[in-house]
């Protein structure tokens, strides 16, 4: 049963090898580290709040070759198991994945040095989408503020620091983005930004769609990038998150997606930054 917010709003956060995580997926870790990936597997990484409803839209778009029926088969979050979610008594993203059949398409925000071993013997596919650490800071500020099974942010200035620090779930934005960078060639890594999707997202789609090894024709990639629009997107029940119960996301606070395209990030950066973190934030 889910709790209720005034009661999930007290949720510590416990670490793993100094990453902080949700309490329930470090009760849940040995199951998560002796996961058992397939060579076939493909795993989209991002840190929160990174465009990753986004690229599993487009990745579930090219999957299914463009079929906008056979992609509206059930909400996102269904699709492509979330490995390090526990919430127990729900099945687990690892219980989502071993029922899953190959190829799966698997998610998560783990760093890599937490990643289960398994997917590195295995020789897998890694999408990893990095995003401006300003943008991601704003974003994941709201999302903690609405997120229910997350703590409570507090103040902008306390939560500055508590990112800065590295201390939000899932841990140091720039040692998450840092870790999988420097790794980017030694693995089957592709490695795309937000704004270069932002700014053209054909490109960046034809990226993916090669990556996964397909082949479409160009009206089909045109639609991909209609359906998954930001104004599509937002309006669509499958993948906006509203069916979630506002005992976990209580989007009256603030919505899931919240902004379309920014073309000047910086005007956007509308809170303060406190002292002396704003010098720790430009050279980071």
């Amino acid at each position: 049963m889910a709790l209720a917010p005034e009661l999930s709003r007290q949720t510590k956060l416990k670490e793993v090898a100094g990453i902080p995580l949700m309490d329930p997926t470090v009760n849940n870790w040995s199951q998560i580290q002796t996961f058992k990936a397939k060579p076939d597997d493909l795993l989209i990484c991002t840190y929160p709040k990174s465009g990753t409803t986004w690229i599993q839209e487009i990745v579930n778009m090219i999957e299914q070759n463009g079929d906008v029926e056979k992609c509206q088969r059930t909400i996102i979050q269904h699709r492509h198991p979330f490995i390090e979610w526990a919430q127990p008594p729900q099945p687990s993203g690892v219980d989502k994945a071993n029922a899953m059949p190959a190829p799966r398409i698997l998610r998560t925000h783990l760093p890599p040095q937490l990643l289960p071993p398994s997917f590195w013997t295995n020789n897998c596919k890694y999408l990893y989408v990095a995003r401006n650490a300003k943008d991601c800071m704003v974003s994941y500020y709201h999302f903690y503020r609405m997120c229910q099974v997350l703590p409570n942010p507090g103040t902008w200035n306390e939560y500055f620091e508590t990112f800065i620090n590295g201390k939000v779930s899932w841990g140091s934005w720039f040692d998450h983005v840092k870790g999988w960078w420097e790794i980017r060639d030694r693995y089957q890594i592709l490695f795309l930004f937000y704004e270069d999707m932002k700014r053209d997202p054909k490109r960046e789609i034809q990226k993916v769609m090669q990556f996964m090894g397909k082949n479409l024709d160009e009206e089909v990639v045109d639609k991909i990038v209609l359906e998954t629009s930001f104004e599509k997107m937002k309006d669509n029940p499958l993948t906006n998150f509203s069916t979630i119960p506002k005992t976990i996301m209580d989007q009256s606070i603030s919505p899931f997606m919240r902004k379309g395209p920014w073309p000047h990030p910086e005007a956007h950066f509308h809170f303060p930054i406190p002292g002396p973190s704003h010098s720790t934030l430009v050279q980071r």
